[in-house]
């Protein structure tokens, strides 16, 4: 059972994370654009999307005054521990984004997909069940293994995958990386101390500083014929499945249960596929409708059990059931 004392709704925290996968999924047709368009290296557009982020949630901050402190919290956080939970929240995001990128370049997208987004339910059910006292249940455990039984029927249902033993390992870094960014989320969000715009912001500073060196070796400034075509989607890049996903999901992580994040994540696979159906004109297979199938009915059962539970403990509590 969750211990939800952020002040922020599960059924709300739910609706944000499944915003955040939505829009993470259209992240890679967006960098795929980016590609065509510039001759900017994955490394350089992670660093660029980090730091363009960080600029517009900082800024959104400044304009709103919105802290997205937790109500049951009386009093700020010590700067040095929000330093450190900015360092290790940061450095998880950074390993999770570059160790995937490595990851496609050396075994290609679907595996490197379905090894980082396929391990990363597993790593965070175990660690919930180790250090949080989550337990999933077996209605839970079902959910799961839908999801990831979708996952790999979406990805590589076209039959054409090739597995490279260091990208997988590359695949599982980023997995461990993604693994501890929600873990840490939610460990930090049950103590009532929970600021999802203010860690947010930390994180991609602190990304921001990680990637610098590797991306100003690999090209900060790309060459391209189309600058004004590069700007906007850039621009879209930062804002959409940066800023405002990451928000979603630091804010959501904090309050529902870590394998319940990671199954409601995976929807990030779902929506690329129907983005590419839909507006990039790729055939629509079996294997696409039956893995897209099988994802949103885990994702939904999850979501569904996750809100009852909550209910439930507030009835218990005598609370209101807020949504």
């Amino acid at each position: 059972m969750s211990n939800n004392v952020s002040g922020l709704p599960v059924g709300r925290g739910l609706i944000y994370l499944v915003v955040a996968g939505a829009t993470w999924g259209t992240a890679g047709a967006a960098a795929s654009l980016v590609y065509r368009t510039s001759d900017m290296g994955p490394v350089s557009l992670s660093f660029w999307r980090c730091a363009a982020g960080l600029a517009v949630l900082y800024a959104a901050r400044l304009l709103t005054g919105w802290s997205g402190r937790s109500r049951a919290a009386t009093a700020p956080l010590p700067l040095g521990r929000r330093v450190g939970r900015a360092v290790a929240t940061g450095i998880g995001l950074a390993v999770f984004q570059t160790a995937y990128f490595a990851a496609v370049s050396a075994t290609g997208l679907a595996v490197a997909t379905v090894v980082t987004l396929g391990a990363g339910p597993v790593l965070i059910a175990l660690g919930a069940r180790l250090t949080l006292g989550e337990r999933l249940g077996r209605g839970g455990l079902a959910s799961v293994a839908g999801a990831l039984t979708g996952l790999v029927v979406l990805v590589l249902g076209g039959g054409d995958a090739t597995v490279d033993p260091v990208g997988v390992l590359l695949a599982l870094l980023s997995a461990a990386g993604y693994s501890a960014m929600t873990l840490l989320t939610r460990w930090w969000g049950r103590d009532g101390g929970a600021d999802s715009s203010g860690a947010t912001v930390g994180a991609f500073a602190v990304t921001s500083l990680v990637l610098l060196p590797f991306a100003a070796a690999e090209g900060l400034v790309p060459h391209t014929d189309a600058p004004g075509a590069l700007l906007l989607l850039l621009a879209y890049v930062a804002t959409v499945p940066t800023a405002l996903a990451y928000g979603l999901y630091f804010a959501g992580a904090a309050v529902v249960r870590s394998a319940t994040v990671s199954v409601i994540m995976l929807l990030e696979p779902v929506s690329a596929a129907v983005l590419a159906v839909a507006l990039l004109g790729e055939r629509l297979t079996a294997a696409t409708l039956a893995g897209t199938l099988l994802m949103l009915g885990s994702v939904a059962g999850l979501a569904a059990a996750e809100a009852r539970d909550a209910r439930a403990a507030r009835r218990a509590r005598g609370d209101v059931v807020a949504v």
